[in-house]
């Protein structure tokens, strides 16, 4: 296996690492790092789950990511309900994982976050693509991104959001109403950098911190952005997590 910097990725709820990830990949892979993605089940070309998903099985799946490109240890780069795969992953794989980037990390879905998953689930598995879109458009982005639209622009985005959404969102949406890391944190020793989407109204700030306060050292940095910071500032969002990697890794 290579021991060349390595890093993979874990995406959020309902996307995928090219929606996800794909407008800051190119950071990533600066100075010679190698980028490992992993998609969930029902998205990316990964089949469909036929049975509920556990953090358990998809850390694993993350670390069989690194084993089948041929790496041994790497960082990992977690969004949303990538992040509590993230964490699992490192108390599951210690001897694996070298540091870790939370970006709007929860531990457990509080009520809100509970709710609308939720129904976020029950609406995608009915089908209802463009009611799920109307739910998460004004909750993953910011009044900053959203509010200088016209009605037709905004509509337009939910339309294309519907049309993206994959079809393993209702197995994703369950698994962020079930997860619950929180006694995982203290169990974390590798270096952890949290960013903060400071305006995210999906998982709200609140949620992030207390990710943070949870891990022994993690370094808590905040980010002007809705949930979706790889749509409202991919560029420094990127930055966070190279400039972050690139003094925490082993030469």
């Amino acid at each position: 296996m290579t021991t060349s910097r390595a890093l993979l990725l874990a995406h959020g709820s309902g996307g995928g690492i090219e929606s996800n990830y794909g407008p800051i990949k190119g950071a990533l892979t600066s100075g010679g790092r190698r980028v490992v993605g992993f998609d969930l089940p029902g998205t990316g070309g990964a089949p469909r789950a036929g049975e509920p998903l556990g953090l358990d099985a998809l850390a694993d799946g993350l670390v069989a990511e690194a084993d089948a490109a041929g790496v041994e240890r790497f960082a990992i780069s977690g969004y949303s309900l990538g992040s509590t795969i993230a964490v699992r992953a490192a108390v599951r794989h210690p001897e694996r994982v070298t540091a870790l980037v939370l970006t709007a990390p929860f531990a457990y879905a509080d009520h809100a976050l509970r709710q609308t998953s939720l129904l976020w689930r029950d609406l995608a598995d009915s089908g209802q693509h463009t009611s799920v879109a109307r739910l998460l458009v004004p909750l993953a982005f910011s009044p900053a991104m959203l509010d200088p639209m016209t009605p037709e622009v905004v509509e337009g985005v939910v339309r294309l959001t519907g049309e993206s959404i994959p079809e393993g969102t209702p197995e994703h949406a369950d698994l962020v109403a079930r997860a619950d890391i929180r006694a995982d944190l203290p169990r974390v020793a590798v270096p952890t950098l949290v960013i903060s989407t400071t305006e995210d109204r999906l998982v709200a700030p609140a949620l992030h911190r207390a990710v943070a306060a949870g891990i022994a050292g993690a370094r808590l940095t905040e980010l002007a952005t809705g949930h979706a910071p790889f749509a409202e500032s991919p560029a420094v969002w990127g930055k966070l997590i190279t400039e972050f990697l690139t003094e925490v890794e082993p030469a």
